[in-house]
């Protein structure tokens, strides 16, 4: 298993370092290529803190949808959070949450000069809610994580880490001149990055 993995891996690099990104009329293969690209997005809640309760409170978080390459990319943003973390404790409050994930974090932007507010520089837009995972589906959303953030695996045990997604329900794309596209969950999930 270890073995396939590394060789998705390896795939996934040359493939990536060939393939262009989807055209704009792909509004839904864009949002799964740009989540699968990433690496870390803004997760925004609505604060439950003392002096900001009820105000937008944004903050990063490492996050993968599966291994990077082209064997991984199940469309689901995982992520490894613990209770101790403020924005956690502001989703205990109340769920709810959007996530932004933009190519500005990939060599792509860079190489070809865009801004990070240029539309030709992607970003995603989630909103939704983050949920613990099952059991089912801990193995999964640890391979995935594991697989893009090693450093995770040796993080403080007492800190009592575990895996949540971010249930999807609402998906903006902007990735070209003339607005944010509304993709759908359904759309979203049955395309491939």
């Amino acid at each position: 298993m270890a073995r396939l993995l590394l060789l998705c891996a390896a795939s996934g690099l040359l493939v990536a370092a060939v393939a262009a990104i989807p055209p704009p009329e792909e509004a839904a293969r864009m949002a799964r290529y740009v989540l699968h690209s990433c690496d870390w997005g803004a997760l925004a809640t609505l604060s439950a803190q003392e002096g900001l309760r009820g105000r937008p409170f944004a903050n990063i978080f490492s996050l993968s949808d599966g291994p990077p390459g082209p064997c991984g990319g199940s469309g689901v943003p995982y992520l490894y959070l613990t209770d101790m973390e403020i924005s956690v404790q502001d989703l205990e409050v109340n769920s709810n949450a959007s996530l932004t994930v933009s190519l500005a974090q990939t060599p792509y932007c860079r190489k070809h000069r865009y801004d990070p507010q240029n539309p030709l520089c992607a970003h995603i837009i989630f909103v939704g809610s983050i949920v613990k995972v099952n059991d089912s589906e801990a193995d999964l959303a640890k391979k995935a994580l594991f697989s893009r953030h090693p450093e995770m695996e040796s993080w403080p045990k007492d800190h009592n880490w575990f895996f949540a997604k971010f249930n999807i329900t609402n998906i903006w794309v902007l990735d070209y001149f003339g607005g944010l596209k509304i993709v759908t969950p359904e759309e979203y999930y049955s395309v491939k990055p």
